[in-house]
């Protein structure tokens, strides 16, 4: 995947959906029906590597679960929205509140409920296994799917463009 090293050097803020994502969008439940969800350890080191080179990161979720917000803190991510379904005014809101402008914004997501922050975000991203109204909506693919390290492959892309990679 290649993006522009001027969308990559202006980025400010990346934006991250859960669910098909930084998952591999299955949800498992115990037998007391507690929500259990699998994060990739690439993916998180990615980020870690990205928040370092100075972009904030946020996670911008339509599920509201202790998990995201266990897996954020654990990731230092400061910027959790959760139970939004219209993402892309939760992330031009969030962007505001950051001052900072679509230009400087990027976001990464897999259905229906992401299209609208991946058409306002200047930098968007669909897993390989996005749902296609996803994929058209998204200006890059990654070639791994939502869970299996799509998260890394978005930042690793970013940063070689930063010179940090």
């Amino acid at each position: 995947m290649q993006i522009s090293a001027v969308d990559a050097q202006n980025l400010r803020l990346m934006a991250f959906d859960v669910d098909g994502v930084m998952t591999d969008g299955r949800i498992y439940f115990t037998q007391e029906g507690e929500a259990i969800k699998v994060f990739h350890t690439l993916d998180g080191h990615g980020l870690k590597k990205l928040a370092a080179s100075g972009v904030t990161l946020a996670i911008i979720t339509g599920r509201n679960t202790p998990m995201v917000a266990k897996r954020a803190a654990d990731l230092g991510i400061q910027h959790v929205i959760q139970g939004r379904e219209d993402k892309g005014v939760a992330l031009a809101d969030l962007a505001d509140q950051l001052g900072i402008a679509a230009s400087e914004t990027g976001y990464a997501g897999d259905d229906e409920p992401d299209v609208s922050a991946l058409e306002w975000a200047r930098l968007s991203f669909a897993p390989a296994n996005a749902h296609e109204c996803a994929k058209q909506a998204a200006d890059h693919h990654t070639q791994r799917r939502g869970g299996e390290g799509a998260v890394r492959e978005i930042c690793d892309a970013i940063l070689a463009q930063r010179g940090a990679a």
